[in-house]
């Protein structure tokens, strides 16, 4: 798997050099702020490791993950208010949060969520488990595009998690090992996010940013952009993915 996602972050690297050809201007950073405090970068470090830890305890509380952002968010806070003397640290991380973003996520995570719980995903499976008498590339087709549709527009987590016991069950009816179906479920649903603004948290969350920045994306320019940058990295690990397994 490691070596598919390295041709196709390869591939996907050529269609930015083509779409961003012609920005070639000089870059003058005249501008340079001296850091002198480097603990909120410790705390940043910190909060990568522990989460990449936590990825590792099977069975851990759902809130485990946002419990180690707030333990680390309350030290910093405890640190400027205590030790730094600055009284208006608490008013300042406030303000410098983006409700917008979170509220946004929390919307998305509120329709993934009841989307999930009348059967739209179950019968989205009961489907794949009827053309699962098709021909292996076929089912293996439909698994790779369908992944990419939904996860353009869902959170792909639900999707995968729902769609890995429908690959096996396949697999056996087809009398196969599943681990081509596997790699074609991960290669379109993990790619498949990249193509709209809301297909994946990470992409809500920087054009956040970037809004309150002044910069506004609209979402057909992110596509513009999006759309053949996805689908060259997901077309790359389709093809290698079934050379590979088969």
């Amino acid at each position: 798997m490691f070596f598919i996602v390295q041709i196709g972050a390869i591939v996907s690297a050529l269609v930015l050099v083509v779409f961003f050809r012609k920005y070639n201007q000089p870059i003058h950073l005249e501008e340079k702020e001296k850091v002198e405090d480097m603990f909120p970068t410790y705390l940043i470090i910190s909060m990568v490791v522990l989460l990449i830890l936590a990825s590792f305890i099977p069975n851990k509380p759902a809130i485990t993950n946002g419990l180690i952002c707030v333990v680390l968010l309350q030290i910093g806070l405890v640190k400027e208010l205590l030790i730094n003397k600055n009284k208006n640290a608490l008013n300042v991380t406030l303000l410098q949060i983006d409700y917008q973003t979170i509220l946004i996520l929390m919307s998305l995570f509120i329709i993934i969520g009841g989307i999930t719980e009348v059967g739209v995903i179950n019968d989205i499976s009961t489907l794949f488990l009827k053309l699962g008498s098709g021909g292996l590339f076929t089912v293996y087709s439909l698994f790779v595009w369908f992944s990419v549709l939904v996860s353009a527009f869902i959170d792909n987590i639900p999707y995968t998690a729902t769609m890995l016991p429908v690959a096996a069950k396949v697999a056996v009816g087809m009398g196969i090992e599943p681990f081509v179906l596997y790699y074609g479920l991960l290669v379109g649903a993990t790619l498949g996010g990249n193509i709209t603004p809301i297909g994946a948290s990470a992409n809500i969350t920087t054009l956040g940013i970037l809004k309150n920045e002044g910069y506004e994306v609209k979402a057909k320019d992110f596509m513009k952009l999006s759309v053949p940058f996805t689908l060259s990295a997901v077309v790359t690990g389709y093809i290698i993915t079934w050379i590979i397994w088969m």
